[in-house]
């Protein structure tokens, strides 16, 4: 019997995703959307149109809108639901398709409770489930080609970690362990942030100089921000953490990059958010910043980016801000 897969959300990352794992005979894949008749467009058409134009979703891949279809005995779950909607769309999920594990391909804290995604999926689905998070430099775009990539997945069960590891890895989809839930989460989380910056600086023109010196000490903020909730350092220096910093400060794939760089161009914050498209970094810019101010963290990009998402500081405003603290000695 194939190993059944249920891909809750079909954004461009879930059938991504899904396009990956029916690749292999021995997977069944069901994808969930929220919306009837986005499952019905993508059934008819067998592509993902307004997410991601282009790539052929199989025939054996099963898309419906009704919960119980898409999970009943499914060996495994996969969320890839905006952290924004995740707690109130897996409620529709409470009592159904048993208690198969849960792999998170979402990226984001919760506004308010603080919780990441793992947290959440574990107070809403049960906590006898174990959940494992999938994150690293992985463009849907690419996914979806078959391009190469690597990932780390993280759980506090490494049997799971394994489980999965052997289940999504490929010759094109390479995935290594990694025993740190909490850095992987925070890390998927906090990049996010960071490449809104680095679309800023793009947007206003800047150069390669401003641009390095961003990533490097954005990295700095992301790495002191997850010690301070007990993750592990070199965490940040891996797939979770440089890698997908890199890919989403670079690409123009990148959702949260593009926001920045709208802004930096002087498009209007309202105009740049009504894209299909959620920029997780939006949302995540205000948890981490409150986070920073309760505990009293030294981030002052994390801050800047919460000033031109929340107050209305200009980025140009919010540069020269940032160039003109007080001089100090280099800290990592």
């Amino acid at each position: 019997m194939p190993e059944t897969f249920a891909i809750l959300g079909s954004g461009g990352w879930g059938t991504a995703v899904a396009v990956h794992l029916a690749q292999r005979p021995d997977h069944a894949v069901r994808v969930w959307s929220a919306h009837p008749e986005v499952a019905r467009q993508i059934r008819d058409a067998r592509e993902n149109v307004r997410l991601l134009p282009g790539v052929r979703i199989p025939e054996s891949v099963v898309v419906t809108a009704d919960p119980r279809e898409a999970t009943d005995g499914a060996d495994c779950w996969v969320t890839a639901i905006p952290t924004a909607f995740l707690r109130d769309t897996l409620g529709r999920f409470r009592g159904v398709g048993g208690s198969a594990p849960v792999v998170s391909l979402t990226k984001g804290i919760e506004a308010a409770t603080f919780r990441r995604p793992s947290e959440i999926i574990s107070e809403v689905l049960g906590a006898g489930r174990g959940v494992a998070v999938l994150s690293g430099p992985s463009h849907a775009e690419e996914v979806a080609r078959g391009m190469p990539t690597s990932l780390a997945v993280a759980a506090a069960d490494l049997n799971l970690a394994a489980w999965v590891q052997q289940r999504f890895g490929t010759d094109r989809f390479r995935v290594y362990t990694n025993g740190d839930l909490v850095g992987v989460e925070l890390a998927g989380a906090l990049k996010n942030v960071v490449g809104i910056a680095a679309g800023v600086c793009d947007g206003l023109g800047y150069g390669d100089n401003a641009k390095a010196a961003l990533l490097t000490r954005g990295l700095v903020e992301m790495t002191r921000f997850g010690v301070a909730h007990g993750a592990e350092p070199a965490t940040f220096t891996g797939l979770a953490g440089i890698g997908d910093l890199m890919t989403t400060c670079f690409s123009p794939h990148g959702r949260n990059r593009r926001v920045g760089y709208r802004l930096g161009r002087g498009e209007p914050l309202a105009a740049v958010l009504a894209g299909p498209q959620v920029a997780e970094g939006v949302y995540t810019s205000k948890s981490a910043h409150d986070r920073v101010a309760q505990m009293g963290l030294d981030a002052p990009i994390i801050a800047a980016v919460y000033r031109v998402l929340h107050e209305g500081q200009g980025p140009l405003a919010a540069v020269q801000d940032l160039m003109t603290r007080r001089q100090k000695q280099e800290r990592v």
